[in-house]
């Protein structure tokens, strides 16, 4: 197919590249940098400059590559992660989600784009009640934190329009990213001891590695019905059990644990419901409608092996400073 990568130059979308091009797609991605048309121009991509919140921007790189599917990967966390004011750290990305997403599917249906796959996302977003693990059909938390509210009023509004949108629109909720690209900030925090175990650390998360978020995207466009998938690995876990974990195979120290009335005064309710009250998810119907499994199934060994490429040698050993 004719493809259009909004994003191609995110964590995703510099993984997903060159597995669409092996898949004999013709990829036309896009970037907001001028300096990051090589690296797309190098993946195999035809690269395009594009400001996702601009809509004549969106209709010109559109109609000049007539896709007959569009994908949309467009974000923008930039700086240093700040949870504890969380929907001033993510307010470019919901734009992203909502005018972005509103002027991708003007275009799609302005060219007869007849395919539109979205990334959206699935743990924090999932409600607090009832058992540890979601599917797609569980409703999101009704109550989010404050400093959530408009980041979940995003997502609804994302994975609303494109089920709604007259083109075969497809809702990929990737889990927890980790690895190239990914990751790196968080596990620097972690080896400086700034990540701590909260409260009990019973929230549940589901991770998921970007090669593995790449392959079930190829997936999803060559064959997914209209609808929601989770895209998550095989293993959601307690948070008092991955984070220590991954601590150590970063070659961290243990985390710390901190009371959850501390974390609260320190991080905010944010970190606090992540931390001890967040459900994981299935990807059971991921990997039954779209004949699709992670390489990483379990978070065990994507941390050991799957950071290999961020982790620099130290001693003979991959160490993460990242």
């Amino acid at each position: 197919m004719r493809v259009l990568l909004a994003g191609g130059s995110g964590a995703v979308g510099r993984r997903l590249v060159p597995q669409l091009v092996a898949a004999n797609h013709r990829v036309t991605a896009t970037t907001r940098s001028e300096a990051k048309l090589d690296e797309l121009r190098d993946l195999g991509a035809e690269p395009v400059v594009m400001d996702g919140l601009d809509a004549a921007s969106v209709a010109k790189a559109v109609e000049q590559a007539r896709p007959e599917a569009i994908i949309h990967q467009m974000s923008a966390l930039a700086g240093k992660q700040d949870l504890k004011h969380f929907d001033r750290w993510f307010a470019v990305t919901n734009e992203l989600r909502t005018e972005g997403t509103k002027h991708l599917l003007a275009a799609a249906q302005a060219t007869g784009a007849r395919r539109f796959l979205v990334q959206s996302y699935t743990g924090w977003p999932n409600s607090r009640e009832g058992g540890p693990v979601k599917r797609e059909e569980d409703p999101l938390d009704p109550e989010p934190a404050r400093e959530q509210r408009e980041s979940l009023a995003a997502i609804h509004f994302l994975e609303q329009a494109v089920l709604d949108a007259p083109v075969e629109g497809v809702v990929l909720r990737y889990g927890a990213l980790y690895g190239p690209g990914a990751s790196e900030g968080f596990v620097d925090e972690l080896r400086k001891r700034r990540v701590p175990v909260v409260g009990d650390g019973a929230g549940v998360w589901s991770w998921l590695h970007v090669d593995d978020a790449a392959s079930a995207t190829v997936a999803a466009l060559e064959q997914a019905p209209k609808g929601v998938y989770n895209v998550v690995d095989d293993e959601p876990a307690e948070v008092a059990d991955c984070l220590p974990y991954l601590a150590e195979a970063v070659g961290a120290k243990p985390p710390l644990h901190v009371p959850a009335w501390l974390g609260r005064l320190l991080a905010g309710e944010v970190v606090v419901r992540m931390m001890t009250e967040a459900r994981g998810s299935s990807n059971a119907k991921a990997r039954r409608v779209l004949d699709w499994e992670p390489s990483w199934s379990t978070w065990r060994d994507g941390f050991r092996r799957g950071l290999a490429e961020t982790l620099p040698a130290t001693g003979g050993e991959s160490r993460s400073a990242a």
